[in-house]
């Protein structure tokens, strides 16, 4: 049968523009972070079962309700992605492209007002310790934690060891009835070598010695500078961490993109073989 003249020619009735190793990639792409978001609502609601009412309160937000929010959005951005590639659905894969890029431009924003802005960066940083300070003894796991960092860092307090003047058990007031008044926790003593059993009272009434007398026994600068000189020394680290979360972002809109131009090329060869099927010279 002849051929119209101008008709596009070599696409048969079997051909398609969709690539199965786009379509098939984006998919498991997006069902490997199906699968994280769910350890990761999973992982929020049991730590947020298991903990106390007033649970790492000094934080902005509870790392369990915010472990429970990412995930669920993490969730519903995959899922648009899984079932959009699977059924070549293009408003699921708009969405998730859509979404995503909102998401990695959030971040972008983040980052740079995080560096532009970096003195109220550290005065926000600077409120958190004093709260976390102040709540030390309210919750295990918080208490857990600022020992950890403050072992980490070599540090003391938020700017300096009197800081946990802040907390009602360390408090330096002639009142206190406390046996820690005006002391600080053992993790901002120096560590002995070959220490069989940890002394936890090593920091008794070291708030109320001098700087210089008291760094012989406790660390004496707080963590707010040990933690800013450890982000100088590791914009390495944390720029291949940033870069590590952006690469499987910009992965996703890129084949989500790829993958709608094509079922649109599809869309309009299927419109096309409708319109001239019955043709005598198609």
């Amino acid at each position: 049968m002849a051929r119209r003249p101008g008709a596009p020619a070599g696409y048969g009735e079997e051909f398609t523009f969709v690539s199965p190793l786009v379509k098939y990639l984006l998919f498991f792409f997006n069902m490997l972070f199906w699968v994280i978001s769910m350890v990761m609502v999973g992982v929020g609601v049991y730590a947020r079962l298991m903990k106390h009412a007033a649970a790492l309160a000094c934080l902005a937000v509870d790392p369990a309700i915010l472990l429970i929010v990412v995930g669920v959005l993490m969730f519903l951005l995959t899922f648009c992605g899984c079932i959009g590639s699977l059924r070549e659905n293009i408003c699921l894969l708009q969405t998730f492209s859509l979404c995503l890029t909102i998401v990695f431009l959030l971040q972008l924003a983040a980052g740079v007002l995080g560096f532009v802005f970096s003195d109220k960066a550290r005065g926000k940083v600077s409120e958190i310790i004093n709260n976390a300070i102040v709540h030390y003894r309210d919750d295990l796991d918080l208490q857990n934690l600022i020992d950890f960092g403050q072992k980490k860092f070599s540090c003391c307090g938020g700017i300096s060891y009197r800081d946990w003047s802040q907390n009602m058990y360390f408090n330096c007031s002639e009142d206190n009835p406390s046996r820690e008044r005006c002391s600080v926790p053992y993790s901002c003593c120096l560590p002995t070598p070959n220490q069989a059993v940890i002394n936890t009272m090593c920091g008794q009434g070291m708030q109320a010695l001098e700087y210089l007398e008291a760094s012989k026994v406790i660390y004496t600068n707080g963590c707010i500078d040990k933690l800013v000189n450890w982000i100088h020394s590791n914009l390495f680290l944390l720029g291949g961490v940033a870069l590590g979360l952006a690469i499987p972002q910009l992965v996703g809109i890129l084949l989500s993109q790829i993958l709608v131009n094509q079922i649109k090329d599809q869309i309009k060869l299927q419109f096309y073989n409708q319109q001239h099927r019955a043709d005598p010279w198609y």
